[in-house]
């Protein structure tokens, strides 16, 4: 990630009247995040993706941004131990921006490794690699499989990937200020295929992640997530449900735990593993929007509405609260004048984005 944008997320984060909005969710897990344990390995910095392993019981697949180069590691899902290092020989790190668990075009079990981020919006194509997960964990060597892409409408900058961990499909997940979009990508080997767009969802989004049965999909941004019911369609990615995340500096990281009962996120500048459990499957699940508008005077939760994709505008929703929210007080609520300095705080962001991207293509 370029030093501009991290500059602009920490004005978003970090913004002072963000810290008096609280937005409570229709349906709140009732348990709050837990940390899980830390990470000790000084090689794990930037954690920019995690997901389960298939063949390694208990044990999780993570990358670092592009600095650290095409290697992944095996990490103990209890303790944040490694217990392998594993060197990709055949690919380059120009920029790797998430992982996933799924299945190649040939039926093969794989870890899908995206070489997805573009800051500048520049290059002619992007790439998908899968690697067969190794039998032993020990640090070593392996190869992978390249399918290249582009998108239908020009190059995007992307750092999340959704595989079907039960079929040979996946989807890229585009990053962008106000709004990204889900495309479905095409598996075709040493070919360079087109995406096709799916659908929007909020901006800034950092990661996501299929559950390992199948049936639910998840997607985060740097202060929040969505839950969403599979398949991946239109109407699936317009509808999802809060689920609060615990606040982390640059969250860049998310995966379902295993089992499919829990969510475990991580990321830069963050050594801690959280594990955020989510509801079981005999509880109501309320759908709100997937990308919610801030109401003019914002209530103390938030009422549950279905959206046109097409016409709604995408707002980041407020920090995740790790103390437990007072929904009884009015004070909860956030006030009219917090909700104008929110606003002008995501105005400042995106124009200066927008400035510095405009000013880097006439240079070019």
């Amino acid at each position: 990630m370029k030093p501009w944008t991290k500059a602009a997320i920490v004005v978003l984060l970090t913004w002072p009247p963000m810290a008096a909005v609280i937005v409570t969710p229709a349906f709140a897990v009732t348990n709050e995040p837990q940390i899980v344990c830390q990470f000790s390995d000084q090689r794990l910095t930037e954690i920019s993706g995690i997901t389960w392993s298939r063949k390694h019981p208990g044990v999780y697949w993570v990358h670092n941004d592009s600095s650290d180069g095409p290697y992944i590691y095996a990490i103990d899902g209890k303790t944040c131990r490694t217990l392998a290092q594993i060197r990709i020989g055949n690919i380059g790190a120009r920029d790797l921006e998430a992982i996933a668990t799924g299945v190649d075009p040939r039926g093969q079990f794989v870890l899908w490794l995206g070489d997805i981020g573009d800051n500048n919006d520049s290059w002619p194509s992007v790439r998908l690699h899968a690697i067969t997960e190794p039998d032993q964990l020990a640090d070593q060597q392996v190869l992978a499989r390249t399918y290249p892409f582009t998108y239908a409408d020009g190059s995007h900058n992307a750092e999340s990937i959704l595989a079907d961990p039960l079929a040979a499909h996946v989807w890229v997940v585009t990053k962008q200020m106000a709004a990204g979009s889900v495309w479905s990508v095409p598996l075709a080997a040493g070919i360079t295929v087109s995406a096709t767009m799916v659908g929007d969802v909020n901006g800034l989004v950092t990661d996501a992640a299929m559950s390992p049965d199948g049936k639910w999909y998840v997607i985060r941004d740097y202060l929040g997530a969505m839950l969403h019911r599979s398949p991946v369609t239109v109407a699936s990615v317009a509808v999802g449900q809060n689920i609060t995340l615990p606040f982390q500096p640059q969250g860049e990281a998310i995966t379902f735990t295993a089992d499919g009962s829990a969510l475990l996120v991580a990321g830069e500048r963050d050594n801690t593993l959280w594990r955020v459990a989510l509801p079981s499957a005999d509880e109501p699940v309320t759908a709100v929007t997937a990308i919610p508008a801030l109401p003019s005077t914002a209530p103390s939760t938030v009422t549950p509405v279905a959206r046109d994709s097409a016409s709604a505008t995408a707002k980041p929703t407020a920090p995740a609260n790790t103390a437990p929210a007072n929904t009884g007080s009015a004070d909860s609520a956030a006030s009219p004048s917090a909700l104008s300095w929110l606003i002008a705080g995501l105005a400042i962001v995106s124009a200066l984005g927008i400035a510095i991207s405009a000013a880097r293509r006439m240079r070019r």
